[in-house]
């Protein structure tokens, strides 16, 4: 009977040819001596290398506890101390407004001054110590009014000082040369004397003379 006929598969046939193969490979090894060979080559393998075993890692200490932190203790705040301070004192003065300004009239100009006093009257006139025409003489006449045939009558007036001189000739009426007039004031101022008028405390005083002097021109 065949092991085909007794319910056998084929994998499990070759898994019996498989082990009879391993068998006799061994069975030839012992026999030649190789299995021998083999053996000893793979102790001395074994003492080349010599495994040992690693230590075992050290145990982990166990963390040390954790410090229980206290919160820090609640002080209290200091009592309130009351200290009697004065209070600053505040001094206020019044301001008096200030004056309202009213515009004011201006000031009145000053009075003029007073005029002086009038001099004292003049109770007695300057009179000439001589008449006034004695003193041209046919000799005064001037030349550039001869030549011209310049004639005429100057009236004058004239200033007389508390001496009795002259201080002023003042034509009044032209004889119409001004060469006649300017030589009748100038012989008047030079040649013509007077008594001084007198006022009415009896001092002499200034006073004016008024007169006339008449050119002719001589045939």
């Amino acid at each position: 009977m065949s092991y085909v006929d007794q319910g056998m598969t084929p994998g499990r046939v070759w898994s019996i040819v498989l082990v009879a193969i391993l068998h006799a490979l061994l069975g030839w090894a012992f026999v030649t001596g190789l299995a021998y060979k083999f053996v000893k080559g793979m102790q001395e393998d074994l003492k080349t290398f010599d495994v040992s075993e690693e230590p075992p890692p050290p145990e982990e200490e166990p963390p040390p506890p954790e410090e229980s932190v206290q919160p820090p203790p609640i002080v209290a705040p200091p009592p309130l101390v009351r200290t009697n301070i004065t209070p600053p004192q505040i001094t206020t003065t019044n301001v008096a407004p200030p004056p309202v300004f009213t515009p004011t009239a201006p000031p009145a100009p000053p009075a003029p001054p007073a005029p002086p006093p009038p001099p004292p009257r003049t109770v007695e006139p300057a009179r000439a110590r001589a008449n006034l025409a004695s003193y041209v003489s046919d000799d005064d006449y001037p030349a550039s009014a001869l030549s011209r045939d310049e004639q005429g009558t100057t009236r004058f007036r004239l200033t007389v000082g508390p001496d009795g001189r002259v201080t002023a000739c003042t034509v009044t009426g032209s004889s119409g040369s001004s060469a006649l007039d300017n030589a009748t004031c100038r012989i008047m101022r030079s040649r013509a004397r007077f008594t001084p008028a007198r006022d009415s405390n009896g001092n002499p005083t200034t006073d004016t003379v008024a007169n006339s002097i008449t050119w002719r021109i001589r045939e």
